[in-house]
């Protein structure tokens, strides 16, 4: 039982708000000691995570580019574009970035989307001008609203549309905890079965955008008579 230690450390370290790195990182190496390993031995086994999971840090090489273009206006342009488009509300905006991030990553194109090269210089942008175009200026707390739906979306989108690529780590990783169990299911079936589940996804969140618009204005009516009424 003392392997599971590393649970405890990493419960208590997101308990005091540490650092989430080095909490898995520091968790990790409570259960290798535990387990008897030697520290060589755990920090070998970090390096061969590191290797094999490389690719990962490619995401870093996009970050620069992110920085540069929206130094040169990127967001800028991405309100007076969307700033134009009269019929183009927050809601309506997040939803079709929803369906589309889906339908996206449902055809193993995960690339396009995410939170630093789609939803920070570009989607949360967009869906606050949409928002300013239809109830003027944006109470901060409207704007960290409007930011944290389209994270949302971005997520929510990702999670029950990866399940229908066959290929995505998600699938092989149920094929082989059913095959481990004793039950042989086809990959083919269990992205199958998925579809379901993205689309109750979709048609849930997507009422929950629509109705963001609302709120939106209610709390932009709000902003307004409170300040109406201040002396």
């Amino acid at each position: 039982m003392i392997v599971l230690a590393g649970i405890a450390v990493v419960i208590a370290g997101f308990a005091l708000r540490f650092n989430p790195l080095l909490v898995v990182a520091a968790a990790a190496i409570v259960t290798g000691l535990a387990a008897g390993m030697t520290p060589v031995a755990v920090i070998s086994a970090f390096g061969k995570a590191f290797n094999d999971a490389r690719y990962v840090s490619v995401v870093w090489l996009v970050l620069p580019v992110i920085g540069l273009l929206e130094r040169a206006g990127l967001q800028e342009r991405a309100r007076v574009l969307i700033g134009r488009i009269h019929a183009a509300t927050t809601g309506r905006l997040l939803l079709i970035y929803f369906a589309l991030r889906q339908l996206t990553i449902a055809l193993g194109i995960p690339a396009l989307g995410g939170h630093a090269a789609m939803v920070r210089p570009l989607i949360a942008p967009m869906a606050e001008a949409a928002a300013e175009t239809h109830n003027g200026t944006l109470p901060e707390r409207s704007r960290q609203l409007i930011r944290a739906n389209a994270s949302a979306a971005d997520n929510i989108s990702a999670f029950f549309g990866e399940d229908i690529f066959i290929a995505v780590g998600s699938i092989l990783l149920i094929k082989g905890f059913m095959a481990a169990s004793g039950v042989d299911v086809p990959p083919l079936r269990l992205s199958l079965w998925a579809i379901p589940t993205a689309v109750i996804a979709l048609v849930v969140h997507g009422a929950r955008l629509l109705l963001l618009d609302r709120r939106l204005r209610r709390e932009a009516d709000a902003a307004i008579a409170e300040s109406e009424t201040a002396p």
